[in-house]
């Protein structure tokens, strides 16, 4: 697992200053990855360019695996092609995290380009586990399942998200991956409280939590938030994160920006704000347990 610092995506118009940062001397540049996520999909190929970067970095820093083809929700299972290509890929690498996504992309004739949501019902849920333990036995590894940005309910939904999602970990032995703009996506389109859907997650389960932006719609019933991934964290999930942290500690955490990619230095100064919000927690934390005057 990386440790429980930040990371960054990697993106090829950051290789060169990315793998110079972290060949810096100074081992705690402020905000300096201490690992990086990448998308697995992107270096399916045999060799290249792509994996002549990959290996420059894999021998500095753990990688995380994030995959976004897996389609684990599809109606007639998981794509067993995109299955065998990841399961190469984390021979050849041996990534410190795999994770997917609670969504499917596919079906028997069709492939879209995009996540889309499972209902919240007990069929789907045993559907779904038996997907993710078929990865997982192929990869011989535990995967993270990220919760979803919802723009729309099932009318059948029969439990919570929190409820799927632990019942999903129960039955599959995964964990999670916590996207916490997700949370305030979902909590803004559907009406919900984004404070009581990040509360309602058990930390213990949380292997990664993503940070990321979105876009912002404005109609005559409310606002539309977009999960895009093309913009700075937002203020609320600023907050979200610090709620989390406060009640769970620190976790791996990434900066997610995968539209309108900006320099590195705007990535790196994000991940110095998270750096900073968990090392504040982490100092209050240890202020309560030696008694009410460490905070003065």
């Amino acid at each position: 697992m990386p440790p429980p610092h930040v990371g960054v995506g990697l993106k090829p118009q950051h290789y060169v200053q990315a793998l110079e940062t972290i060949s810096a001397s100074t081992p705690f540049l402020a905000g300096r990855p201490q690992w990086f996520e990448v998308h697995p999909q992107n270096y399916f190929g045999a060799g290249g360019p792509p994996h002549r970067w990959l290996s420059a970095f894999a021998a500095k820093v753990p990688l995380s695996f994030h995959s976004v083809g897996l389609s684990l929700g599809s109606a007639d299972g998981v794509n067993l092609e995109e299955l065998e290509h990841l399961a190469a890929l984390c021979d050849r690498y041996a990534p410190a995290l795999v994770s997917d996504h609670l969504s499917w992309s596919g079906s028997a004739s069709n492939r879209y380009p995009d996540l889309l949501p499972v209902p919240y019902t007990q069929a789907a849920l045993d559907h779904f586990a038996a997907q993710v333990v078929r990865v997982q036995d192929r990869l011989g590894r535990m995967i993270l399942i990220e919760n979803p940005s919802r723009y729309l309910a099932f009318a059948d939904d029969e439990m919570s998200e929190a409820a799927f999602l632990h019942a999903l970990c129960a039955s599959a032995g995964c964990g999670l991956l916590l996207d916490l703009n997700n949370i305030e996506v979902s909590a803004t389109n559907l009406g919900l409280d984004a404070d009581a859907m990040v509360d309602a997650i058990n930390p213990v389960l949380v292997g990664e939590v993503h940070l990321a932006g979105h876009s912002r719609e404005d109609h005559a019933h409310g606002a539309l938030l977009i999960d895009d991934h093309g913009s700075a964290v937002s203020d609320e999930t600023w907050r979200l994160f610090e709620r989390f942290v406060q009640r769970a500690g620190p976790r791996p955490v990434l900066i997610e920006w995968d539209s309108d990619v900006p320099a590195f230095d705007v990535l790196l100064t994000e991940a110095a704000v998270a750096g900073a919000i968990m090392g504040r927690t982490a100092h209050q934390d240890q202020a309560l347990s030696q008694g009410p005057h460490a905070l003065a």
